[in-house]
């Protein structure tokens, strides 16, 4: 059989750039997406893993203590051997960290980890404590009163420890607060994150455009918990454009979504 002539050099060339490129452009990382925030990620088919494939610099991931060991799962019946917080966050979080020079995305901001208490937040608290030590040293701590921002910043939601956590001067995890904690907020290096339900303060469900009041009251209340350094999240609102135009505007700092690939695009093209 006759061999099949060669190629010019040229051509040669050429071919073998535009592969290199494709090469390239795939091994490109995401650009972060400071504000996007994956609602129950470990729902998704990686979780984690589908999340910084989109750019996302924030994660939900609920928690329950059996048997000495924080599993990963929304309700107790739920829980698996082996879907542990440090087998599906901690751990593969650290190993970009020590990748990426001290960032899960390279020069991005600090990471948040909104791990979500659903078993009794003393002994899960002492759990997780343990757990974080063995990853300290990209956590962000918190100390004296003061936050010293590291790679990924641990933030407990759920049944939150609250007595305890407020006598500790020396910690690897913040608390989530809530618009009920307004008026009588801890310090911010206790509860530098408020997060709520939509649906306990807003009248917009999700038809047509999101009346002006409810407008200026989202717009009032970031603009109240950021004069105290805090950031804010909503859960509950309807994963739509048109909520995620209104928590951009009016400056939320986590727009919170189960639909990872369209809040990304979204916010790309919205310019973050």
């Amino acid at each position: 059989m006759n061999a099949p002539p060669a190629l010019p050099r040229g051509l040669r060339v050429l071919l073998l750039l535009v592969g290199l490129a494709r090469v390239t452009h795939a091994a490109e990382p995401p650009a972060p997406l400071a504000q996007a925030h994956a609602h129950n990620d470990y729902e998704h088919t990686r979780p984690l893993l589908d999340a910084l494939e989109q750019g996302f610099c924030s994660v939900e991931a609920d928690v329950w203590l059996v048997e000495g060991q924080l599993l990963v799962a929304h309700d107790r019946d739920q829980v698996k051997a082996g879907r542990t917080l440090e087998s599906l966050y901690l751990l593969p979080l650290h190993e970009r960290v020590r990748a990426n020079g001290g960032r899960v995305f390279r020069e991005g901001p600090s990471f948040t980890l909104l791990i979500d208490f659903k078993s009794a937040a003393g002994p899960t608290y002492a759990a997780l404590k343990e757990a974080l030590t063995q990853h300290a040293a990209m956590l962000t701590r918190f100390e004296g009163g003061e936050v010293r921002t590291n790679g990924v910043t641990v933030i407990i939601s759920g049944n939150r420890p609250l007595e305890i956590v407020t006598t500790e001067t020396n910690r690897l995890a913040a608390l989530d607060g809530r618009l009920s904690d307004l008026g009588k907020l801890p310090p911010l290096a206790v509860m530098p994150l408020i997060s709520d339900n939509w649906r306990s303060h807003f009248e917009w469900t999700g038809t047509g455009e999101v009346p002006d009041a409810d407008l200026k009251k989202l717009r009032d209340l970031v603009t109240q918990l950021h004069a105290s350094g805090r950031r804010v999240r909503f859960w509950g609102m309807p994963d739509t454009p048109t909520a995620w135009q209104a928590q951009f505007d009016a400056g939320v700092d986590l727009i919170n979504t189960d639909k990872l690939p369209e809040l990304a695009t979204w916010l790309q093209s919205a310019g973050q």
